[in-house]
Parts: structure tokens; C-alpha cells; sequence
């Protein structure tokens, strides 16, 4: 009886997997009736954490760009150029370029300038080699303040003609592909430089400024080589005279920071206006070209209408002509600025688009940026600076140089 017990059991047991087994697999095979709202606790999974760049972060300096104007200006009309907008340009592509380095993370502060001698750890150098609404290329060159050179390329965008029939598009740069391509060549730079290296140029940048108030008593820690600056020591951390200079350098950066917000005016200022001419000069590119393949008279002519209004579509004053819808241009006042706001307009005639083309002109020959006149104190003096951005920076720069040299030599009075 025993063994037949033992026998029975097993058996039970047997079975009563085999039916637990295909019950498993019945309901496996079963949809899933799960239905309302998920456990707190399934929103909340452990996330991938992105790699934190731990390399020292460069303060960039970009110059106002070089506009590429022809030396002899009877060769702007031979190069479809106009002048006065490309001296605007010049300072737009600087503030879309320093937007851009910004939005990649990787620098510190990045900062326009009226011109390169202001102090950084990484200057981008550019030149407008071609805009004319339909190609864009600039030419980039990045120097670190040592003077070693980074990268020295061009970056080109052609803009399609279907870029300004897509409504998504409104209110969006078609040049934005070439800076951003631009931006991301330096950040990718960066990946040749180690930690140390990067370190180095924040503490030879202290000393170059310094430099520029002093020689002797920074350039002892400096070896040259032409326009090549390699730092050999340093001095103590402790040093009153270092001390002194990264003091009057914050404030240095104050002032450069407080320009930051005349060119972002002026580039939102010139933005629709600019944005217009974008669009009707690729139209003009294209009927030129067309014109010039069939060399057909008529398309000839009115290819070369086409030309005269873009040329002044971005205009100032007002037309004379019943015919025309009055174009307007109006002085850049904002945040402190005086300068042109650029107003497109189509025309009906050569001769009206001439009326507004020299008026533009005469407006573009002060396109530099008119900073209101400001008063600013520093160690109990105060200066008073006047005139455009670039005139500005450089009496402050003078000024800083007057405070360096009176707390050097108490006993003097300047």
C-alpha cells in the first residue's frame, strides 16, 4: 500500500504541473485587457545620463565680419554687391554666428565686438564672401589667444526656392544652415585641445590683458614668436599686481556684455525688412539666370527691372509717386542705439527705385552702430564715451588705461 501511495502521489503531482503549465501558456496566449491610467512608480525609470563636458569652458570673441567689399568700389555693381547692406551684414552674421556657438553648449560667454583687440580666450575672424538671397559663404578663421590657429575654412548654403513657399518657414533665416555648420566645425575643435591646454589659455588671456597695461610687468611671464604668445610662468595667485587686472577685467566684460544688447537690436531691427530682401533677390538671381539661358531681350529687360527694385528694396524716405506704396526708413533707437532700419519695398519704375536707393545710401554711409551717449563710473572717476560702438570701445579702453596708471603712480595727477 505504502509503495502504491507513493506511486499515487507522484502521479497527482505530475499532473498537476502539466495543468499548471498549460494553463501558463493559455493565458500567455491570452491579449492583454490592461486598461486606465499606469503605476506611479513605471514613470519613473532610471535615465541615461548624458556625458558632462568637464573641459574648461572658452570665453570666444567674434569681430564684427569683414563685409568683402571690393578694394575699388567701381567694382560693387560688377559684383551685384551693395555696399551699405553688406556693412549691415557684417554685423548681423556676427550676432547669428555668436547665437549659434552659444546653442551648442560648449563655450563660456561669447561676445561681438566692434573689433579684435578686445580680450578672449578664442576669436572667430569672419568675411562675407558672397549673399546675394540665394548662395551665402563666409570665410571662418578661429585663433586661440596664443595666436596658434584652430580652423581656416569657408562654409556656403544655397538657398532653395521652395524654402520661401513653405509657411513653416515664416519668420525664419534661410541662412541659418551655414551657421550652424560653421558653429559646429569650431565646437568640434575643442576635441583637440586637453583640459590643461584650455586652462592655459584662461590664464594667458589674463595676461595678455594685463600686458596691454603693463609690458613689463606681465610679458615676463610670456614668450613670443612673432604673433605667437606661449605662457613659460606664472605668477602667484596672490599677486597684487594680477589681482589689480582681473578686477579691471570684469569690468572689462561688463561693458563688452552691455554692447551684446545693441546687436541683438540691430539684428531684430533689420530682421523683417532683411528677410524680405532674402526673398526677392534669390527671385532676382533666378530670373537673371533664366534670362541669360534663353538670351531672350525681353526676359533681359525685365530681369534687369527686377535688379533695380531689389537693389532698393530695403529703403528709407518716403516715394513721391501715386503709383507706389510709400516706403519708410527710420533711425535704429533701441536700447540705446542709433542707427538704420532697412524697410523693403517693391517699385513700379527704375527712377523711383533710384530715389530710394540714394536715399539708403546716404543712411548707409553711418550703417556702424550709434550707441546714445553713456556715462560710466569705475573706482570713483567716470568717463563719458560718445559716438558708435567701435569709437565707444576704444575711449573705454583708454579710460581703463587712465585708472591702471593712476593707482600705479598715486602722486600723478592725469
Amino acid at each position: 500500500m505504502t509503495d502504491n501511495k507513493a506511486v499515487t502521489i507522484i502521479t497527482i503531482s505530475i499532473l498537476m504541473f502539466c495543468i499548471a503549465l498549460l494553463s501558463g501558456c493559455a493565458n500567455n496566449s491570452r491579449k492583454s485587457t490592461s486598461v486606465g491610467p499606469s503605476l506611479s512608480s513605471t514613470y519613473f525609470k532610471p535615465q541615461k545620463k548624458d556625458v558632462v563636458d568637464t573641459k574648461p569652458k572658452l570665453d570666444v570673441i567674434i569681430p564684427v565680419f569683414d563685409p568683402g567689399l571690393p578694394k575699388d568700389p567701381d567694382d560693387y555693381d560688377d559684383e551685384n554687391i551693395w555696399p551699405e547692406l553688406r556693412r549691415a551684414e557684417a554685423n548681423r552674421f556676427a550676432y547669428k554666428l555668436k547665437e549659434k556657438l552659444e546653442a551648442t553648449g560648449r563655450f563660456g560667454s561669447v561676445r561681438v565686438t566692434p573689433d579684435r583687440t578686445a580680450t578672449g580666450d578664442l576669436y572667430v575672424l569672419g568675411r562675407i564672401k558672397e549673399s546675394n538671397g540665394e548662395e551665402v559663404e563666409i570665410d571662418i578663421t578661429v585663433f586661440d589667444i596664443s595666436g596658434e590657429e584652430w580652423l581656416d575654412e569657408s562654409f556656403d548654403h544655397e538657398v532653395s526656392s521652395a524654402f520661401h513657399k513653405n509657411l513653416r518657414n515664416k519668420g525664419l533665416d534661410p541662412y541659418n544652415p551655414v551657421f550652424e555648420e560653421a558653429a559646429a566645425e569650431i565646437a568640434d575643435a575643442l576635441d583637440e585641445y586637453d583640459s590643461k591646454t584650455l586652462e592655459d589659455l584662461h590664464y594667458l588671456a589674463d595676461l595678455r590683458f594685463g600686458a596691454s597695461f603693463s609690458e613689463a610687468t606681465f610679458m615676463q611671464y610670456i614668450e613670443t614668436d612673432g604673433d605667437e604668445y606661449k605662457l613659460t610662468s606664472k605668477p602667484s595667485d596672490n599677486d597684487p599686481m594680477l589681482q589689480r587686472i582681473k578686477a579691471i577685467r570684469v569690468r572689462d566684460r561688463l561693458f563688452i556684455d552691455g554692447l551684446q544688447n545693441n546687436y541683438a537690436a540691430f539684428s531684430a531691427q533689420m530682421n523683417e525688412s532683411y528677410l524680405m530682401w532674402q526673398e526677392q533677390s534669390l527671385i532676382e538671381v533666378q530670373a537673371k539666370r533664366a534670362a541669360s539661358r534663353k538670351s531672350i531681350g525681353q526676359a533681359l529687360g525685365g530681369a534687369a527691372l527686377i535688379g533695380l527694385g531689389i537693389l532698393s528694396a530695403i529703403a528709407g524716405g518716403n516715394s513721391s509717386s501715386s503709383g507706389v506704396r510709400a516706403a519708410s526708413s527710420a533711425g535704429l533707437i533701441l536700447g540705446g542705439i542709433a542707427g538704420v532700419s532697412l524697410i523693403s519695398q517693391s517699385f513700379r519704375t527704375s527712377e523711383e527705385a533710384k530715389i530710394h536707393r540714394d536715399s539708403l545710401n546716404e543712411l548707409g554711409r553711418s550703417v556702424d552702430m550709434e550707441l546714445a551717449p553713456q556715462v560710466i563710473a569705475f573706482d570713483k572717476k567716470s568717463v563719458e564715451l560718445s559716438g558708435d560702438a567701435k569709437e565707444q570701445f576704444m575711449q573705454w579702453r583708454t579710460f581703463l588705461q587712465r585708472i591702471y596708471a593712476e593707482e600705479m603712480t598715486p602722486d600723478v595727477q592725469f
